[in-house]
């Protein structure tokens, strides 16, 4: 009888979905608002009667729905792309989330709402809606465009904050309070765990999926990426993250894949069926009494997200050094809120820290911005246009210059190579670190379970964590030697640069020298100091910590040079994959 009442949900939502999304296509209006309006109307808060009897399963395929919405996302993730727009997307992504989310939380508190219902407003209008920009711009074909691509770029800034966003909403729902500790620890871990994610998954990924294609079968390729995907969000919910964040980030490792066109064929179908599902659960949730209480926060919340996010964002654009018209563009396109927001909203309902109104209002908000949001961008240049007849000559000569100093400040010729040499030699120690973190955090977190099995080949105590910790050592050597050549090339660079012969005379090859030497050992003690407080829970005695260092420092004087040729070798299947993805495409 449930499976019968099951189908009979599944058609009704399929039937009237497709037969709204043929209509709102027709209009020209987003398809995504077409699924909304398709779930209000079977909805179970529209007369005459419900069409859907079964909510919970519908709720849980839309779940479904976010996974594969995610995932799809980090598919169309790129670190170059992130690069190539630089500077513009972080101000802008980053001006942008902190206006939004301290509007959000004003005008809650000024409705009078409670305190968390007040935050995760905050956070629901900090993002923009990737679906919803992509295809207003798609529509009016200006996908291509210079203000669109750093469009995209804030977007996948905004996503990556975003996710951070739900880790810490999801710590305070359970905590009830925020501490600025409790803020750092909680990015620093959610870094953490992506860096390392991205650069393992990097690493093996890819290489399984060009396994499994020499089979030439569509099936075995489309079950293997599934496989994946839910496989890698369980581990994610194991380790108490969000599911979002494990669905965008294998989606991310996937993106490197030289399989990623036939990738994003295959699950295209699949992402289209449950994300029109997710839709029609949102349109489903959404009470006309509730819009007709809350019909003056709505129309607030509304100009907020327009006006907010249009000067959040060009503002954030023009301080990273592009003219007003482009910034005014980039502004006007991200006035909107969409699946992001729902996904939020949706979370604060799943841990019960917010009111049942809050959903429906966020619904209601999007279906309005979503509405504006080809016309805002149509709008933009004869209003940027406008602005710029009306603004006095003197002001738009300051903005002129502005924009030349930034250029004139920015490093060039023999300057601009050195400090290209220097983000990548710190780019390269960064992640070597993080990766030393994640051993030493596995061994933190599995030494309860390894303990056992210790004690029946070692029976003092004491011992247990001395091994466990050395083992720890042992496998980061590899990182923490690569780290040290990083940073003995980076000292010897700083060395070059900073000590004159005109300075030290004839000491400058012995200072140039004594620098060299001492920041990569200073560099190294900071090193360990952090590790073994990050490490505290299994950290041996005072004894015991000394012989685990003997014994690892004897390991690598004499396994130097094989462990220079296991991390160069990881080193060139990173930068391969990379190297032959972009080739792909």
């Amino acid at each position: 009888m449930h499976a019968i009442s099951f189908i009979q949900d599944l058609a009704v939502i399929m039937l009237i979905a497709g037969v709204v999304t043929v209509i709102f296509h027709r209009l020209r209006q987003p398809v995504v608002l077409g699924y909304i309006v398709a779930g209000f109307l079977i909805g179970p808060h529209t007369p005459p009667f419900g069409l859907i009897h079964d909510e919970d399963t519908i709720k849980t395929l839309a779940e479904l729905g976010v996974i594969f919405l995610m995932f799809c996302l980090g598919l169309e993730f790129s670190l170059r792309k992130l690069f190539k727009v630089g500077a513009t997307a972080f101000i802008a992504a980053f001006l942008e989330i902190v206006l939004m989310i301290w509007i959000g939380y004003e005008i809650g508190r000024w409705f009078g709402w409670s305190t968390m219902d007040s935050l995760f407003l905050g956070a629901i209008l900090a993002i923009s809606s990737t679906t919803i920009i992509v295809k207003a711009l798609n529509d009016l074909k200006m996908k291509n465009q210079r203000f669109a691509q750093l469009i995209f770029g804030v977007l996948i800034v905004e996503d990556i904050l975003g996710i951070g966003i739900i880790a810490l909403l999801s710590g305070i729902a359970v905590s009830g309070t925020v501490s600025s500790g409790e803020v750092f620890s909680t990015v620093g871990k959610l870094s953490l765990f992506m860096i390392v994610a991205l650069v393992v998954g990097i690493l093996l990924v890819p290489r399984l999926l060009a396994y499994v294609a020499r089979f030439e079968s569509n099936e075995m390729l489309l079950v293997t990426v599934l496989g994946l995907c839910f496989g890698f969000c369980l581990l994610v919910v194991k380790l108490e993250y969000s599911m979002v964040l494990g669905a965008f980030l294998i989606g991310a490792i996937m993106a490197e894949s030289r399989q990623l066109l036939k990738i994003e064929r295959l699950i295209e179908p699949i992402r289209d069926m449950f994300s029109a599902i997710f839709f029609v659960a949102i349109g489903l949730m959404i009470d006309p009494s509730i819009l007709v209480e809350y019909a003056w926060p709505i129309a607030v919340i509304t100009v907020a997200v327009v006006v907010g996010k249009m000067v959040s964002c060009g503002l954030g654009a023009f301080i990273a050094g592009n003219d007003g018209c482009t910034s005014l563009r980039v502004g006007m396109g991200l006035s909107q809120i969409g699946e992001f927001s729902f996904i939020i909203a949706a979370l604060g309902m799943t841990l019960q820290v917010t009111s049942d109104f809050l959903y429906p209002v966020a619904v209601a908000v999007s279906a309005l911005t979503t509405l504006s949001t080809p016309y805002l961008i149509r709008a933009a240049d004869p209003l940027s246009a406008r602005l710029a007849g009306l603004m006095p000559v003197r002001v738009g000569r300051v903005f002129g210059l502005y924009g030349e100093w930034l250029r004139s400040i920015q490093p060039q010729g023999q300057g601009a190579l050195l400090a290209s040499m220097i983000r990548r030699i710190l780019l390269q120690v960064g992640i070597n670190l993080a990766l030393v973190m994640a051993i030493f955090f596995s061994a933190g977190y599995f030494a309860g379970r390894i303990a056992p099995y210790l004690a029946q080949w070692v029976h003092e105590p004491r011992w247990h964590n001395a091994l466990i910790w050395g083992a720890a050592l042992l496998l980061s050597l590899a990182f923490l030697i690569a780290a040290y050549r990083k940073l003995k090339a980076l000292s010897m660079l700083l060395a070059e640069m900073g000590v004159k012969p005109d300075m030290a005379g004839r000491h400058t090859a012995r200072v140039r020298r004594v620098i060299a030497e001492v920041i990569p050992l200073v560099s190294l003690l900071v090193i360990f100091l952090l590790l073994a407080a990050l490490s505290a829970s299994i950290l041996p005695t005072s004894e015991l910590l000394v012989l685990v260092g003997l014994v690892a420092a004897g390991v690598a004087a004499v396994l130097w040079r094989w462990f220079i040729r296991v991390h160069t070798r990881m080193q060139v299947a990173l930068l391969e994959t990379l190297g032959n993805n972009q080739e792909s495409h």
